[in-house]
């Protein structure tokens, strides 16, 4: 299931203001240190895709992906978008932080 918050949903309509709608994918963006995370682009609609309506805007997600990640929430918290979902991390470090710190 993906739910898409009303203030997530008002900044969509914003964007497309003046624009054709496009589907929104949502998609797995990495799996590192801090683990799997979802992002959000237009693209096409997939046969293998789920899809989802509000506001007349569709979320689209790949069914494989959904299966693994539902609930899917998105949200608008000032300046930005918030996806969360039910994919959780592989365990531990994956091998990419430097003396106990990521990013150095």
């Amino acid at each position: 299931m993906i739910n898409v918050s009303k203030p997530a949903q008002e900044q969509v309509r914003m964007y497309f203001e003046g624009k054709e709608i496009e589907p929104i994918r949502i998609f797995l963006n990495s799996a590192g240190c801090g683990g799997p995370s979802l992002a959000m682009a237009l693209d096409e609609k997939k046969e293998t895709d789920a899809v989802f309506t509000f506001d007349d805007v569709e979320y689209i997600m790949e069914k494989d992906l959904l299966e693994k990640a539902s609930p899917v929430f998105i949200d608008f918290e000032g300046a930005g978008f918030r996806l969360e979902s039910g994919l959780k991390p592989a365990g531990g470090c994956s091998g990419c932080c430097s003396g106990g710190t990521c990013g150095s």
